[in-house]
């Protein structure tokens, strides 16, 4: 089996007439954030089920940390929170975390000192009493968190962790990836909130219709600062055409020249070239390309419904 976290080769899941996994093959490194993009209907959540053994595949294979899905000693390392949780409301959130620790077979000491250290992490420690169906939204993210990461999981998957929370809990989600990354934890995550990818994950995987359509490194945006907006005078229709050697799509609106350009260090030598050409420049901006507009070009966008 491979030392990676999660392999899958040509999983599918067809349900009656109806494919809802084309066939995903992707491969996650151990230690490595994950993000898992598409859009609503593209496979995303089946295929979590199917790497959890919640849902059989109906061809292909997967192994989690280098064992077979569904085998119980791998499922034993590995964390999950669903998108659509249902807890047991009845209980408090400490009775809620007991249950799940002793689900998982943790000893009394351990669970009780992991109870405390998470109570705290998440930001509830003081709501421990408190039961379940008094708790927002937000809070119920909170302790569904909490739980994901009782048993010190090799794996975590996390399904949208941050749809109930606000900014401060968003804030905590991510810094709690960073540390399961810093503690070599690999973490598979789904969610629609690209800004929130872009700034947690190490490599994305777009899919549609269950089936992997690219996977970009995402520390190449930083390095991708593909549109550079221009304010100058002088230009000339001549000068315009001699900006295409470093790069494409120039247009000119509202006295504004904006153009695709094939590397960051291309800049100072556009910028000789114009004042050469006697233009004055008054600014030079670069922007990168964003998470949001790559997903769009890749998947379309309607999704490629």
């Amino acid at each position: 089996m491979s030392s990676a976290a999660i392999q899958t080769e040509g999983l599918r899941k067809v349900f009656g007439d109806r494919t809802a996994v084309k066939g995903l093959t992707l491969q996650v490194e151990q230690g490595e954030v994950f993000g898992f993009l598409g859009p609503n209907g593209a496979g995303k959540t089946t295929s979590i089920k199917m790497l959890l053994g919640l849902v059989a595949p109906t061809s292909g294979t997967a192994a989690l940390l280098g064992a077979p899905i569904g085998d119980r000693a791998s499922l034993a390392r590995i964390g999950f929170l669903p998108e659509h949780f249902r807890f047991q409301e009845w209980m408090t959130a400490q009775e809620f975390l007991q249950l799940h620790g002793e689900l998982l077979g943790m000893g009394a000491r351990d669970l009780k000192v992991r109870q405390e250290e998470l109570l705290e992490r998440v930001g509830l420690q003081k709501f421990r009493d408190k039961l379940l169906r008094t708790f927002s939204k937000g809070m119920l993210q909170r302790i569904g968190l909490a739980q994901a990461l009782l048993n010190r999981p090799a794996l975590v998957f996390l399904d949208e962790p941050t749809s109930g929370l606000d900014p401060v809990g968003r804030r905590l989600v991510r810094d709690i990836i960073h540390e399961l990354r810093e503690a070599g934890t690999s973490v598979f995550l789904n969610s629609h909130l690209l800004s929130e990818i872009e700034i947690t994950c190490d490599r994305v995987a777009f899919i549609r219709h269950g089936e992997v359509i690219r996977v970009l490194e995402l520390a190449s945006l930083d390095q991708n600062l593909s549109v550079v907006t221009l304010r100058a005078g002088g230009l000339t229709p001549e000068i315009l055409s001699g900006l295409s050697r470093w790069g494409q799509n120039i247009t000119t609106e509202d006295g504004q020249v904006a153009m695709t350009i094939h590397a960051e260090t291309d800049l100072p030598e556009i910028n000789r070239y114009l004042v050469m050409q006697g233009v004055d420049v008054y600014a030079m901006t670069p922007s990168r390309t964003s998470l949001e507009e790559i997903f769009i070009e890749t998947v379309g966008k309607d999704g490629g419904l």
